[in-house]
């Protein structure tokens, strides 16, 4: 246990009133910088952003059988021929994650604007640039496919 002596409060009282000290050197560091001393350290530096992205789902893609195929093309097909018309259409469709394998399904809505058949894309008025090989559904507003 400590023992407090009287005489210690006292240790101190010959510098407690001195004027704080400046350097005339050094420039004085700014408040930020000085906090920032005080900051914690991480040793694992992007060790939690990894965790993140392996705990990070993804989805693998399907694939259609034959049927869902022809009807996916019937469907472009209408939507070609009513293209000078915009249809407004919900399309569904599978994009491939960058960074691991599988990815993620995605709908739009949107107006098409043309099917490029050349390059396999089916466009929106807004420019988004579908891959009609990741296409698993279309539905159509305006009319029946």
């Amino acid at each position: 246990m400590l023992k407090f002596h009287y005489d210690d409060r006292h240790r101190y009282d010959d510098i407690i009133d001195l004027p704080h000290h400046v350097s005339k050197t050094h420039p004085l560091m700014p408040a930020a910088d000085r906090a920032a001393q005080f900051a914690p350290f991480a040793a694992l530096t992007g060790h939690g952003a990894a965790v993140e992205e392996t705990a990070r789902l993804t989805e693998e893609r399907m694939e259609l059988d034959e049927n869902c195929k022809a009807a996916i093309n019937r469907q472009l097909t209408f939507l070609k021929k009513q293209s000078d018309k915009k249809p407004d259409v919900t399309i569904t469709y599978f994009v491939k994650d960058t960074r691991k394998s599988g990815g993620m399904y995605v709908t739009v809505n949107g107006f098409v604007k043309r099917i490029d058949e050349y390059k396999r894309l089916v466009i929106l008025t807004n420019g988004t640039k579908i891959p009609i090989d990741d296409i698993i559904e279309i539905e159509s507003r305006d009319t029946v496919i």
